[in-house]
């Protein structure tokens, strides 16, 4: 009993030590977009099995292999690559997971959203969560940035471009799916997204279905400002 009772202490130091170094995680995925790891390895649907110095030969990096192949290593534990073995050598593909990272003929892929969750505004704004317990009047972004989060992410057109294109290469592959099934939108006329964001998903939805004669963009102002125009088809409020 007290050997069965110590292991589990032993586990739950294990545990807790993962969780506190589990930023390690969501960094080194950020690490892999901006060095467009995955369309390297992808090329086109090859997926073939690259080293590290391979994968920044492709990329146009000349930097270090070992620091690249150790950041590999990692996400591969948590199935973003698949590792193969040539001899000493260590070659990694790309999972189903890894496969959500490549750019596809749209110019979309999850990279985007993966960029958006840790940009700078935000990762200052978490060390303050714990100020919402104590004060829930205290909001951490603004604490962290002087004012909400959306009114910031509208006087700051990169951070705002970004997050229009991380929602968008979030939703278009599940609406895909879903105009694929289903036949909801039969017999409408006007139809309105609420929170469209660029509006990907009602351009989609009216091109499966004419039948719908207007479309609404409903969303904040300083989003739908940045949102492409259809005439005659997409309103934008």
């Amino acid at each position: 009993m007290e050997n069965e009772n110590a292991e589990k202490r032993n586990q739950a130091r294990l545990a807790i030590m993962e969780l506190a170094n589990m930023i390690s995680v969501p960094m080194s995925l950020n690490a892999i977009v901006r060095l467009n790891v995955a369309d390297a390895i992808w090329q086109g649907g090859s997926n073939s099995p690259l080293s590290a110095s391979q994968i920044l030969t492709r990329v146009g990096n000349h930097g270090d292999p070992e620091n690249l192949q150790r950041i590999l290593r990692m996400l591969t534990t948590y199935g973003v690559f698949a590792e193969h073995h040539s001899g000493s050598e260590r070659k990694y593909s790309l999972t189903e997971i890894g496969k959500t990272l490549v750019t596809d003929g749209e110019g979309l892929s999850y990279a985007p959203y993966v960029l958006q969750h840790h940009q700078d505004e935000l990762m200052r704004a978490w060390p303050l969560v714990h100020e919402a317990v104590v004060d829930p009047e205290s909001e951490p972004f603004v604490k962290a940035n002087g004012e909400a989060a959306y009114a910031y992410y509208g006087k700051k057109p990169e951070m705002n471009g970004l997050m229009q294109k991380a929602m968008s290469g979030v939703s278009v592959p599940v609406i895909k799916a879903l105009l694929d099934g289903y036949d909801g939108f039969d017999g409408v006329e006007r139809l309105v997204d609420v929170g469209g964001s660029a509006g990907d998903c009602l351009r989609m939805i009216l091109q499966k279905h004419p039948n719908v004669k207007e479309g609404i963009n409903f969303d904040l102002p300083e989003v739908v400002a940045k949102a492409p125009n259809i005439p005659g088809k997409i309103t934008a409020l």
